[in-house]
């Protein structure tokens, strides 16, 4: 006798996304484009991590916080990416070494990053947008405004 499994129990078929997950995706894309048209690179440099920032999170969202004990339990985005899919491990790894350099800007010190830094974090969240798109079962199917 079979017995049905539940989509959660099967890795690669995509879950529900949820109202959160959507809202948290809006605002990727949202900072993605405030990044693209910040002239400022510390202003390009914070809205590319946010955006990056909301796409981890909108992931989180679908698939729920990986459980741990508590004392171990992941504590930030970056750190519960890994966990979820071992295929985020690079990008965890990458945002998690730019949130330091992200918060030195928000704090208005200058000179933390140059336009080349900036860029090359804004490219890197376009990508991962596209990688969390993918992963969530969705498609992008129209170009974010530039």
């Amino acid at each position: 006798m079979t017995t049905a499994s539940s989509t959660s129990d099967i890795p690669d078929v995509p879950r529900p996304l949820t109202t959160a997950a959507l809202d948290l995706l809006e605002r990727c894309e949202a900072e993605l484009v405030a990044a693209m048209r910040a002239d400022d690179p510390a202003d390009r440099y914070v809205h590319a991590h946010l955006s990056a920032l909301r796409a981890g999170a909108a992931l989180v969202a679908v698939r729920g916080r990986p459980a741990g004990p508590r004392r171990s339990s992941p504590r930030s985005v970056w750190e519960m990416l890994p966990r979820l899919d071992d295929s985020l491990q690079e990008w965890a790894d990458l945002f998690a070494a730019t949130a330091a350099t992200r918060s030195a800007v928000e704090a208005g010190r200058s000179g933390a990053v140059d336009a080349a830094a900036a860029d090359a974090l804004l490219a890197a969240a376009e990508r991962f947008h596209r990688v969390v798109e993918s992963m969530l079962g969705l498609s992008a199917v129209h170009p974010l405004a530039g």
